[in-house]
């Protein structure tokens, strides 16, 4: 069941292309055209629906920025529809609007359902919906990792269930080696930090600083060291306010705010602002007595014993030493928060030990974790293997290699610090402990030799469409891009390529950017991009073509003649054979 399409793609001002729409098929789309510029543009275009990089180069040159917009039927349910939905994206009746812009300056926007989204999403919702294959993935497919993970994507969760468990597993025997190795390789250094913050924790313990204790010896070192002077200016004070015993004739504020006060109140009654200053006046009469008497109590509460501020002096030297060796000058509170932290730190220290063998005792049960998750991913990728080849090797047949044969390597690398595998101790890394190497003997009597040795061009481009055509049995998309993925091909194998194409396109949608007619007779539609040029500008067009046009296409791409009846035969035969196999 195809459960997304590309209908259609509008592409305005990218590269050689002013401003096109691409109209796709459901089934088997053909892209052709006498250069690649234009053919790519449409490969690029896709690309940048599809979150890719956003390159300004791409930009046409005069243009203020690149759009391509498109439109994805996806039914609800599926998953790229609830994911486009969960970022707030609206469907328009089953069909997803897509849009990428693309400025001169490098700046890169990207919509989705209406919605402003990351770029990211789009790459994201490209996991879906398009497996996009061309020259380079098939030099991917040459690198051992890229064939491994093509075994465990067809293998599913026979492989996927217990790596993930063993790549769980690796990465935490990673976080307990590597603490294991900075503890017992840092012994010496451990010790003298232990050593230091002992030291530092019997200063603090000696000294015993009380939070908020500098601050408050401070005030008092103060006070005790200008008593003299506060006495004095307490008793001067309190005879300005309260008078002198010593002097019954001297006038003191006192007695005068009384005076004024008992002034006021005998004609307050004739003048209700004057009752209020009176009133005022009697406020200031009690205060006057309170700072008075408070006067007469600091005075006698001074204390200036010279004993008491050596006490002071010689604990605020002491406290003053620890602060600036533990409290980074930010006084008492910091040393004690310094004193919890490294208290702790030389908990943890002391305990080196007990820890050591507590990590020593999990890194042997998570080593031999992964020797058991090794083995059963070692046993599924070979049960995958040999099915894998076989299916490959008979897609293979159909793509005019019959004698064709494909098989998989499966080695370890003996290491007596790895893991335990089929009762050997070998090397592992973040995938398991097995070496996976695809092989292809081409021919009856060829050893099976690496594909990255053994293969030519054209023998790749058919091992890769193998592969994909295998992966759409078992895990499908909906939508597959080929772009010139019958590089090297020619004669027979191109029309089985054409062939087998279009069988993948009963049950998917296919895009084909191709340079070979065998392959594009067998498209459900033909999609021809043709360049003009008035002397100063070059221009990019997109046409469907259908009866007449088709084959005047399908001839020049056969003899590079549209005219001629001999190509014109064959282009029609082409047609005829593909519709028939159809």
């Amino acid at each position: 069941m195809v459960w997304g399409v590309l209908e259609e793609m509008r592409i305005r001002s990218l590269g050689v292309i002013d401003d096109a729409v691409v109209e796709l098929s459901p089934g088997f789309t053909a892209v052709t055209g006498e250069t690649g510029a234009g053919k790519t543009m449409v490969v690029t275009s896709l690309g940048l629906l599809l979150g890719g990089r956003a390159d300004p180069a791409l930009v046409r040159i005069g243009a203020a920025s690149a759009v391509v917009e498109g439109r994805i039927s996806v039914p609800p349910g599926a998953p790229a529809a609830v994911r486009a939905e969960e970022a707030g994206a609206e469907l328009d009746e089953g069909v997803l609007l897509v849009s990428r812009t693309v400025s001169a300056e490098g700046r890169s926007r990207a919509h989705l359902g209406g919605r402003s989204v990351p770029v990211g999403l789009l790459a994201e919702l490209a996991d879906e919906l398009v497996a996009v294959h061309g020259q380079t993935d098939q030099q991917g497919l040459l690198k051992p990792a890229r064939q491994r993970g093509a075994l465990d994507r067809y293998a599913g969760e026979a492989v996927s269930v217990p790596l993930a468990a063993y790549g769980e597993a690796y990465r935490r025997l990673r976080a307990v080696t590597a603490e294991l190795d900075e503890i017992t390789t840092r012994t010496r250094e451990r010790a003298q930090e232990a050593d230091l913050l002992r030291f530092g924790l019997e200063e603090v313990e000696a000294v015993a600083p009380l939070p908020g204790e500098d601050a408050e010896l401070a005030a008092e070192a103060e006070r005790l060291g200008h008593a003299e002077a506060l006495a004095s200016a307490a008793a001067l004070a309190h005879a300005a306010l309260a008078g002198s015993p010593e002097d019954p004739e001297s006038v003191d504020a006192t007695t005068l705010v009384a005076g004024a006060g008992r002034a006021l109140e005998a004609v307050r009654s004739h003048d209700p602002a004057l009752a209020a200053l009176a009133d005022r006046m009697g406020e200031i009469s009690i205060l006057l007595a309170d700072v008075a008497t408070e006067l007469a109590g600091y005075a006698d509460d001074l204390d200036a014993d010279p004993l008491r501020l050596a006490a002071v002096e010689e604990r605020r030297a002491a406290l003053t030493q620890l602060i600036r060796k533990y409290g980074d000058g930010e006084g008492t509170a910091a040393v004690l928060a310094w004193a919890e932290r490294s208290a702790a730190r030389l908990g943890e220290l002391d305990n080196d030990d007990d820890h050591i063998e507590e990590l020593t005792a999990e890194r042997d049960r998570l080593r031999d974790e992964l020797s058991a998750l090794a083995q059963r991913l070692t046993d599924a990728r070979t049960e995958a293997a040999d099915r894998f080849a076989a299916a490959v090797t008979a897609e293979l047949a159909s793509l005019a290699m019959p004698h064709a044969r494909v098989s998989f390597s499966l080695a370890q690398t003996e290491d007596p610090e790895g893991v335990e595998v089929g009762g050997r101790r070998v090397a592992y890394g973040p995938s398991g402990a097995d070496e996976v190497e695809l092989l292809l003997a081409p021919h009856p009597g060829a050893p099976p030799r690496p594909i990255a040795k053994g293969a030519s061009g054209g023998e790749l481009s058919r091992v890769m469409l193998a592969v994909e055509v295998v992966f759409a049995g078992v895990d499908p998309v909906p939508t597959y891009l080929f772009d010139e993925v019958d590089a090297g091909v020619g004669g027979k194998a191109a029309v089985e390529i054409g062939r087998r194409l279009a069988k993948l396109a009963r049950t998917a949608q296919v895009v084909v950017v191709t340079h070979l007619p065998q392959v594009a007779a067998f498209a459900d539609r033909q999609l021809l991009v043709e360049k003009t040029n008035d002397g100063s500008v070059t221009r990019s067009g997109v046409t469907v073509l259908e009866g007449e046009e088709r084959v005047r296409e399908l001839s020049r791409m056969l003899a590079g003649q549209e005219d001629s009846e001999t190509a014109r035969a064959h282009a029609e035969e082409l047609l005829a054979a593909a519709r028939a196999d159809g």
